[in-house]
């Protein structure tokens, strides 16, 4: 029987260009892949379902061939996972260890993640982290990038605030002992702000975890442009005849560039079969501020 390889526009978890409908974001990888290069350390943080993941996942091929690159995620993690800071250095590692299989890091490296993290590890003191890293980073053959998803998941524990400040630590020592080419953390909070949720309220001076993070000011709205170029790769697939360059310009309109409510306009369109044009792109607007 014949499987059905057509794209779709997707609205739920990471979009995937050979599975989904895509605005191109080249551009914005080139500006992080500059701030890569430049060894910074900073946070994605945008609205829920800005593209966050999508971004970071993307990210991580765009950058493959010249980095080693660790894309990880805590969520669903326990509670005791991030008890104490010794607790998500090993958590930390471990994921790092699973993930190193895939990322075509060296087996050298493997073979000391197998090391240092044996089955049933629960805690690693941050200072022998910090010299696992240093070793991982010098047996790998290109520089290491490590990206956090979901960092609002742990961000309620002491334990992991404790555990950017020893990534953070690591960045100042960079020096003298090898460390990560960059951090990149992904959430709805800001870094900086990730502390006043678990201070006391008289104690409101952000602390020394953040002031290493540079701002993250690439602009992730989805452009008129990008839009009527998704359409377009829509309209050849399903030999459709319609303005795609108005239809963009007008869902850009309506949206401002939000990725989900741009392509939640597009998915109901075409699973409703409306027109692409002016009545079409009104019909969803409506039934979206309804819902």
């Amino acid at each position: 029987f014949a499987i059905d390889t057509m794209k779709a526009f997707n609205t739920t978890g990471t979009c995937r260009p050979n599975e989904h409908y895509m605005v191109d974001i080249t551009e914005r990888l080139e500006i992080i892949r500059g701030m890569v290069a430049q060894g910074n350390y900073f946070c994605v943080n945008r609205g829920r379902q800005y593209g966050k993941t999508t971004t970071l996942a993307a990210l991580a091929d765009f950058l493959k061939n010249d980095y080693c690159v660790f894309c990880i995620s805590f969520e669903g993690l326990g509670d005791s996972s991030f008890a104490a800071v010794e607790n998500v250095c090993a958590e930390f590692l471990k994921i790092l260890k699973r993930h190193a299989r895939v990322n075509g890091s060296s087996e050298a490296m493997q073979s000391l993640l197998k090391e240092v993290v044996p089955l049933g590890c629960k805690e690693i003191a941050s200072t022998d982290f910090t010299e696992v890293i240093d070793e991982l980073c010098t047996l790998s053959e290109k520089p290491v990038v490590v990206m956090i998803d979901e960092v609002d998941q742990a961000s309620n524990n002491d334990g992991f605030i404790k555990f950017l400040g020893v990534l953070r630590n690591m960045f100042l020592s960079r020096e003298m002992f090898k460390t990560f080419q960059s951090v990149i953390l992904a959430g709805v909070y800001d870094i900086k702000n990730l502390k006043l949720k678990i201070r006391n309220e008289d104690e409101h001076q952000y602390n020394s975890p953040w002031n290493i993070a540079v701002p993250f000011d690439v602009d992730m709205r989805l452009s008129a442009e990008g839009i009527a170029g998704m359409l377009a790769e829509y309209k050849a697939d399903h030999n459709l005849t319609f303005d795609e360059v108005f239809v963009g310009q007008m869902i850009r309109d309506y949206t401002a560039g939000y990725p989900f409510l741009v392509s939640r306009i597009c998915q109901i369109i075409d699973a409703e079969q409306y027109t692409w044009d002016k009545e079409g792109v009104l019909k969803v607007v409506n039934a979206l501020l309804k819902e």
